[in-house]
């Protein structure tokens, strides 16, 4: 943490250069606030609801870092080719 930063601009910092990161959390928070929600109104038992949760959530949180890999090596190797061949005339 650089000098004069505060904790909000760190965090408003870090999402923007991952924004992937940010929507892995909303997600996995979620994912975590539905399965307490629907824990009442199970129809299987205990143990199998918690794995299909555990299952549904990383399932996400992976997707996410997929997701934002894809964009950074877009960002990286890919854009730079298409902004730098439209200035050649």
């Amino acid at each position: 943490m650089s000098e004069g930063e505060s904790h909000s601009d760190r965090l408003a910092r870090k999402a923007r250069e991952a924004p992937f990161m940010v929507v892995g959390l909303v997600g996995l928070v979620g994912l975590v606030g539905y399965g307490f929600y629907n824990f009442r109104h199970r129809k299987s038992k205990t143990s199998v609801y918690l794995i299909h949760m555990r299952v549904g959530a990383q399932g996400f949180v992976v997707t996410c870092l997929t997701l934002g890999v894809a964009y950074n090596m877009f960002k990286e190797y890919v854009y730079p080719k298409f902004s730098s061949g439209s200035d050649k005339s």
